[in-house]
């Protein structure tokens, strides 16, 4: 009987009209806003060269993140614990796509895109982050009490994350496979899974590093390239330093407050894909220290408004959602600002909301949807 009252009680709360978590909303807004807006300011310069059309990349851009939006609010109606049936056919959608990714035309080395006829590309690692997410989430908050034995609390989590990393490694993508594996880490901590199958995760890592130097030998010079350009990028200028190069010096000629909004003089060709992965450097160069610190604060603000909706959740599966979707968003802005500022080597990721890429802003704006969808039932 208390399980149909519950039921009941939760049907009620999600039939009623919406009432989001409006600080998370705005922020998120905020950062879409301001995203699009130096999106157009970056990739302008480089459009006009490349096709003739300063339009080319802020135009599908502003039509996915409408579509983004719809689907955020489409999301958000919907009640999130239908996620729990989806889990799997999710994840075996994304295994396939990166699957079918390794037959691709590769592009700048790697085979990362699904070239979709008339709609662009799709690119699979999307799609695993979100299919992780969900799987981790589902399985933990069905174990919660088993998670520190290691059938539960450890080897479906690995059985997942080798599988996936696997595929991912093969393309190559590096920093898509660190994000994944730090997505997986942190919802299994926050999960319950005991601190010494983490200690002894760090030993299989090291171990599974070995085995993919023997198995993939193709991986080695990748990986030795980019460590070489990352600890002295102006030994080779116009080669793998040279993305490297180009962004520390648009950080640099930026300041304290910037050029000016549109006044970039790297992104005429000088910053390699501007629009891209390394926006970030056009936004210390145009809006200088001030812009920068703004987008971080953003970040942070995000980061802390999602774990106080996990930690009002109804339940531990809304509340590993929601921690498993920020985090995301959080690493990955991480571990862009490091890759620009050559903090790590340079691994080729995309800073959220702000990086040209339709498939890509509109899953994470269908993800924060998911967010929202919890943050109805907050507690």
């Amino acid at each position: 009987m208390s399980e149909l009252v519950r039921r009941v009680r939760a049907r009620d709360k999600f039939g009623a009209l919406p009432t989001f978590d409006v600080p998370f909303l705005i922020l998120l807004l905020l950062l879409l806003s301001y995203g699009l807006i130096m999106l157009f300011s970056a990739g302008y310069a480089v459009a006009l060269y490349r096709r003739g059309d300063a339009y080319t990349y802020i135009r599908p851009q502003l039509l996915f993140a409408a579509l983004g939006v719809a689907a955020m609010y489409a999301a958000s109606l919907v009640d999130y614990h239908i996620w729990h049936r989806l889990a799997w056919p999710v994840l075996a959608l994304s295994l396939a796509l990166l699957t079918v990714v390794l037959f691709m035309p590769e592009y700048n080395g790697c085979k990362r895109w699904i070239v979709l006829p008339g709609l662009g590309t799709l690119q699979p690692s999307e799609i695993a982050k979100f299919a992780v997410v969900l799987v981790f989430s589902h399985i933990i908050s069905l174990n919660q009490d088993r998670m520190r034995s290691f059938a539960v609390g450890v080897l479906p989590f690995v059985l997942v994350l080798g599988v996936v990393a696997a595929l991912m490694l093969l393309e190559p993508h590096l920093s898509g496979t660190l994000l994944i594996l730090g997505i997986g880490a942190v919802l299994m901590f926050v999960g319950g899974t005991g601190l010494r199958w983490f200690v002894l995760a760090g030993v299989g890592g090291a171990a599974a590093i070995g085995a993919a130097v023997v198995v993939m030998p193709d991986l080695v010079p990748y990986a030795a390239d980019r460590l070489r350009s990352w600890q002295d990028p102006f030994a080779d200028p116009l080669g793998d330093g040279h993305q490297t190069i180009q962004s520390l010096y648009a950080i640099g000629s930026g300041g304290a407050t910037g050029l000016g909004l549109g006044n970039s003089r790297q992104k005429h060709l000088f910053v390699p894909e501007p629009q891209n992965d390394f926006i970030f450097s056009i936004v210390c160069e145009e809006l200088g220290f001030v812009g920068a610190c703004a987008v971080v604060l953003l970040f942070v603000l995000l980061l802390w408004r999602g774990i106080t909706i996990a930690a009002h959740a109804p339940d531990r599966f809304g509340a590993l959602l929601v921690v498993g979707f920020t985090v995301q968003v959080a690493l990955q802005a991480v571990l862009n600002v490091a890759v620009v500022t050559n903090t790590i080597p340079n691994t080729g990721i995309s800073l959220p909301f702000f990086s040209s890429g339709g498939t890509s802003l509109m899953m994470l704006l269908g993800e924060m949807g998911i967010v929202l969808s919890v943050s109805r039932g907050e507690t």
